[in-house]
């Protein structure tokens, strides 16, 4: 059954125009709701001839909650963006945010503009909830009303988008933010229309470093340059947050420049994992193994992949290129991380390059005597490591820009430690 036919059954059965039924089933289907979960949602909207008769229930933010249809809300707009996606081939233009009482704070998506400002106290009437990434977030459709409240309210949050990098999370939007372009580079990619040319890099203010996307290229986005970046959104990139530049950004090149820091926040391993992914930051620990898959390696020629016996995952037979790598076991004592270096910080530490290791493997008879001679280096000691952190289900593993080792002597350490536990 085709998205129209369900959404024709249903107004048929709850006695409703079709229309509004069909817009409201799109647009919980485009975020992925299932098709029957969706009209039991409309439902209870609607009000289907149950004890709910469909009337929307004021209630407090902290109240809502995803097993709600439709509520009230009154409340003071924090952030308010815009931008552009695309469904079923067509390009819709969404207005997202937050909204915040006295309570707590909620995003919302509008699917019409209601002309909501940052600052602004609301009342929405007959807004629907739907579920998003675990939460309840308002939707804001063509039978929702906005009427601007008499009384501000006295809410705990910051009103306005502008941001340090550091306060980033995916999932924020209508956010302004001031940087330093670190790095810019053009990429072409298939696009929603075909090839398209976008802009990718790195942004630095006085806190952190983050990636960006630049969808629709800014002229003045350069390296060097420094600039205010009004209604970005952020998504997650290789499990950290990322800066995302859209048509609807406004780039305004400031008169004063922004100091990118030098330092990556230090942070124990435990907090670093908990954060869900960092793209810059710095963690010192003892290196307790070298995993398997270290020193001299084959890659696919194709992928890049690592190739066992001479088998990509992907490519089938392959013959393998030989490269480095090290892929050490990182412990503080708060939690453990798997910090991967590349073939130059391998060179450094093995001692030699490539040519050398399959010279070391050859005499030994045995490719894993570059790893072993790796463990022999490494383990025991310890380093501070910068770079990007990725967590998922498999673990937590630390993409490493710089790899040194600490000028900490273990025996100070433990003094210092056996002096702390006698206090």
């Amino acid at each position: 059954m085709s998205l129209d036919d369900h959404a024709e059954e249903l107004a048929s059965s709850l006695g409703v125009d079709k229309t509004e039924v069909k817009r409201d089933l799109e647009n919980l289907v485009e975020y992925s709701v299932p098709v029957e979960e969706a009209k039991d949602s409309l439902r209870r909207k609607y009000g289907d001839g149950s004890s709910d008769d469909g009337t929307p229930t004021s209630k407090s933010i902290a109240e809502i909650s995803t097993g709600d249809s439709n509520v009230t809300v009154t409340g003071t707009v924090l952030r308010a963006g815009k931008r552009s996606i695309r469904y079923q081939g067509s390009d819709h233009v969404i207005f997202e945010g937050e909204i915040a009482d006295e309570t707590g704070k909620i995003s919302y998506t509008a699917w019409d503009d209601f002309g909501l400002e940052a600052g602004q106290t609301i009342t929405a009437g007959n807004a629907g909830i739907r579920e998003w990434e675990g939460d309840p977030e308002l939707n804001l459709g063509e039978s929702t009303t906005i009427q601007l409240a008499d009384e501000e309210l006295d809410v705990d949050y910051e009103v306005g988008g502008d941001a340090d990098l550091v306060e980033l999370e995916p999932g924020d939007r209508g956010i302004d933010v001031e940087v330093t372009v670190l790095e810019v580079e053009t990429k072409t990619i298939d696009g929603r229309d075909g090839e398209t040319d976008i802009l990718s890099g790195i942004l630095a203010d006085e806190t952190t470093r983050l990636p960006f996307t630049d969808w629709e290229p800014h002229d003045a986005i350069t390296e060097g340059a420094s600039l205010r970046l009004e209604d970005v959104f952020v998504r997650e990139f290789r499990g950290a947050p990322s800066v995302n530049v859209s048509e609807f950004t406004v780039v305004t090149e400031l008169d004063r420049p922004v100091e990118p820091t030098e330092e990556a926040p230090g942070l124990a391993v435990r907090d670093a994992i908990e954060s869900g992914g960092l793209f810059d930051v710095e963690l010192v620990g003892n290196v307790i193994a070298v995993r398997d898959g270290s020193g001299l390696i084959e890659r696919c020629p194709e992928c890049g992949r690592v190739v066992q016996n001479g088998q990509c995952r992907t490519h089938g037979a392959v013959d393998g290129v030989d490269d480095l790598r090290i892929k050490a076991i990182l412990d503080d004592g708060t939690g453990t991380v798997t910090a991967i270096l590349d073939d130059e910080l391998t060179e450094e530490i093995y001692g030699g390059g490539i040519e050398a290791a399959k010279e070391h493997a050859r005499e030994e008879m045995d490719q894993e005597a570059v790893a072993d001679a790796i463990r022999e280096d490494l383990v025991g000691r310890e380093y501070r490591v910068r770079g990007s952190l990725s967590v998922d289900e498999y673990g937590a593993n630390l993409n490493a820009r710089s790899f040194d080792e600490t000028d900490d002597d273990p025996a100070d350490r433990a003094s210092d430690l056996l002096t702390e536990v006698r206090a």
